[in-house]
């Protein structure tokens, strides 16, 4: 059985013991996370979709670089985007 669920405005097609990256969610490793924001279940069931946090990770950096020609203006900011690396452990209907 699989759902497609909402976090951090992405949507994301689950089964249960697939393991995703989400965008950072506030609990600790080992907890237990509930997505209550479920669009679509296969059979149109209404269903729960329970998961584990396994870790927090970042992505790699993304350099911004802003330039302007003949101006010597030249601005760089670097940014690393936080997530969350979860093993989706149920997907029961409700």
């Amino acid at each position: 059985m699989f759902a497609i669920i909402r976090s951090g405005g992405k949507q994301y097609r689950v089964a249960q013991n697939d393991t995703l990256l989400v965008e950072k969610l506030d609990a600790k490793e080992g907890d237990t996370v509930k997505f209550d924001d479920v669009l679509f279940a296969e059979g149109g069931k209404k269903v729960s979709v329970i998961g584990k946090v396994l870790a927090h990770l970042r992505d790699d950096k993304i350099m911004i670089v802003k330039k302007r020609r003949r101006k010597h203006y030249k601005r760089t900011i670097g940014h690393r985007q936080p997530h969350t690396k979860i093993e989706i452990t149920e997907v029961k209907s409700a």
